[in-house]
């Protein structure tokens, strides 16, 4: 599926709508999710200080909540909006 087509043209040739299929390999839930158990990790190895680690998972805690929750979110819902059929004389032409 070619990358640069708005999702009206994608959602009326009815591919896949996944987010996640749209995206690389590592922008993908199973990277993201490893990338931030990794910085946890690595902080608490590094440095040694629950409190810096403590700074750290909440960093971690907010990015994922924003790439695996807030995001998705609002792709299904845009592409709830664009596959919904329009009214009709609602084209938006004047």
């Amino acid at each position: 599926m070619p990358r640069d087509l708005p999702l009206a043209e994608v959602m009326t040739e009815g591919q896949d709508l996944s987010i996640w299929t749209h995206k690389p390999w590592w922008c993908q839930p199973w990277s993201i999710l490893l990338t931030g158990v990794a910085v946890v990790t690595i902080s608490w190895l590094l440095f040694g200080r629950w409190w810096l680690t403590l700074v750290v998972s909440i960093g971690v805690l907010l990015w994922w909540g924003l790439f695996l929750v807030l995001v998705p979110a609002a792709w299904r819902q845009e592409s709830q909006v664009a596959a919904a059929p329009s009214p009709p004389g609602a084209s938006g032409d004047w």
